[in-house]
Formats: C-alpha cells, sequence, structure tokens
C-alpha cells in the first residue's frame, strides 16, 4: 500500500495559547483553524482538549486524538478501506478520508496527503578531497537563516504490547521494519516513503500509552542546531540533544512542549530500500546515540571557560 507518512497530528491540549506560541517558536507557520504546517504543508493541529469534535482521547494522559497518514492515491484509499474493514468499522468522512483505530487503540485516519512537494537546497558542505558544495564565495554560515521546518518526518509512540502493535502496521498496511531495538520496539517505513523510520514504538506500562515525540525535518544540521539554538534563547527546555542518532543516523534535538510530549528536530536521516538487511540490537545509551552534545552560552576566547567546559589547551580538573 502506498503510504507516504503522518500528513498531520490533531492534538486536544490543556493550554491553546502555550501550544500556539510553542508551534509559531518552532517554525511552524499558522494556516488558521489552528493548524500549523511545515513548508511542505504537512501539519499539527490543535483543539481545545474538550472539543466535542475530537475523537475520544485514550484512558491515559496522552493528548494526542488523531493521527493522519497521508497516501499516494485513491487506489491506495480504495485498499486500506477493503482491508481494515473486513473486522473493524471505517468510517468516510464527506472529503473522502478514512477513520478508524489500530490494533492498539489510537485513533488513525488515511487520505490522499496533503503535502506538496519541494524544490530546495539542501545544506552544502565543502570536503577536501571532493568537489566544493558550495559555490566559490558563498557562505555556509548565516545567522539569519530562517530555518523552517520542510516536513513531518517521524511519529513514536508508548504502547503497552509492541509486537501487537507493529504487526498491524506490517501486516495490515504494508510497513516495513528498517531496524529493531531488542524488546523494545522496531522502526517502520511505509511502501512510498524511504526514510529510514516513519514510526517507532516504545514497549512500556499501558498507563503510559500515548505519543512520546514527533519530528520534522530540517535542511539539514546546521539549521537543527540554529533552529534548537533559538528555542534555547526563548526559554523552551531542551529535553535530549543536540546529537546524532546511530539508527537512521539523523542528528537531532528535542524539546519539551505544552503539546504533552517532546518535539524533535532532525536532519540528514539516512534512506532504504528494499535492499537493506535490518539490524538489532539491545535499547542502551550507546545504541541511542552516536555521540550527544550539551547546549551552553556563547563563549569567546580569552574569557571564562563556558559552564562545564575548560578553558582551550587545558585539561579538565581532576575529582
Amino acid at each position: 500500500m502506498r503510504i507516504i507518512g503522518p500528513d498531520e497530528l490533531v492534538f486536544g491540549v490543556d493550554n491553546l495559547d502555550a501550544s500556539t506560541a510553542f508551534l509559531t517558536d518552532y517554525g511552524l507557520t499558522s494556516a488558521g483553524d489552528g493548524r500549523f504546517e511545515a513548508l511542505d504543508k504537512t501539519a499539527i493541529t490543535l483543539r481545545a482538549k474538550d472539543d466535542a469534535d475530537l475523537p475520544p482521547p485514550l484512558p491515559t494522559a496522552s493528548l494526542l486524538r488523531l493521527t493522519i497518514w497521508g497516501v499516494e492515491d485513491q487506489a491506495t484509499l480504495d485498499a486500506i478501506e477493503a482491508e481494515l474493514g473486513t473486522d473493524r468499522p471505517v468510517i468516510k468522512d464527506d472529503s473522502g478520508m478514512l477513520r478508524c483505530k489500530d490494533d492498539a487503540g489510537f485513533e488513525i485516519a488515511f487520505r490522499i496527503s496533503h503535502r506538496v512537494k519541494l524544490d530546495l537546497p539542501a545544506e552544502l558542505i565543502n570536503s577536501p578531497g571532493a568537489a566544493p558544495g558550495r559555490a566559490m564565495n558563498a557562505i555556509g554560515a548565516n545567522q539569519d537563516a530562517e530555518a523552517k521546518p520542510r516536513t513531518l518526518s517521524h511519529i513514536v509512540y508508548f504502547v503497552p504490547d509492541m509486537d501487537l502493535m507493529a504487526n498491524f502496521y506490517i501486516d495490515r498496511l504494508g510497513f516495513v521494519v528498517t531496524d529493531k531495538f531488542t524488546n523494545t520496539g522496531p522502526f517502520l517505513r511505509p511502501q512510498a516513503n524511504n526514510d529510514h523510520h516513519v514510526l517507532f514504538m516504545i514497549q512500556t506500562p499501558a498507563y503510559m500509552q500515548g505519543i512520546e515525540h514527533l519530528a520534522f525535518h530540517m535542511q539539514g544540521p546546521t539549521e537543527l542546531m540554529l533552529a534548537g539554538s533559538r528555542m534555547v534563547q526563548k526559554g523552551y527546555e531542551s529535553f535530549w540533544g543536540p546529537g546524532r542518532h546511530k539508527f537512521g543516523s539523523n542528528w537531532f534535538w528535542y524539546f519539551s512542549s505544552p503539546l504533552g510530549t517532546h518535539v524533535e528536530y532532525d536532519a540528514d536521516m539516512d534512506m532504504h530500500d528494499g535492499a537493506w538487511i535490518e539490524r538489532e540490537v539491545p535499547m542502551d545509551k550507546e545504541a541511542a546515540q552516536l555521540f550527544l552534545f550539551e547546549n551552553v552560552e556563547k563563549w569567546a576566547p580569552g574569557g571564562p571557560p563556558p559552564a562545564g567546559g575548560t578553558k582551550a589547551g587545558t585539561a579538565p580538573e581532576g575529582p
């Protein structure tokens, strides 16, 4: 089935004003009616928690109310309706969007994707031994760059039964496992997307079920670092990062949000096709990241060392 990836996530939040401010500062653009878009029109939509038009919540504290998956064409929608309609109610609205629940109880929907094709430059680098990535005299560091999220990249769920959840997306919707953390969960990609993953899940107790984080792709590591630094300057809590994952190879920086979930910037994710052979390792801190940085205040040579750091050319003090 030609599913592309997450098209839109709908939240019922406690504080609309704080959530609106967060998504705006994060770099999404308001399209009205509580919808906040990336450059390709994938989006987050905010509603008040008690909005009667929202799908029912999970029996947990999760604020995610609906995950809308984008597909390539009507034939894919028809195939999904026929497949899932064999064992659960599938509701079709006036726009042709399909709604139902997955096997873990999450409210999900499918529609022909609203995303638009992007034609934007990648991050360009100059590397010894290779042709220059940037034109002569072109500058690589721009403090005033927009650093806008380009597309909704992936979502991660807390689930009480990772196998039940994964098998629904694999067996019923054609997702493929790229890699897996033993006893934690698999990374999944759909048939119409070569990203390392658009969906990941983490095995947790039932009372924790919900969305663990969502992520948007940035142009590259430089935009990710610039956007994340701006979030810190605006007072948002850095939860994890900046750093680079091993599985997927994507750079990351996660922030706590009033949406009841972490929101990640990511960049430079691996891409795979049918020739890829999945890997599996135990989950631990070494497997979770290649390296991890800590954001500190800017510093200039000649001044006192940054907090937690050392002066250039000196060794850290002993215990």
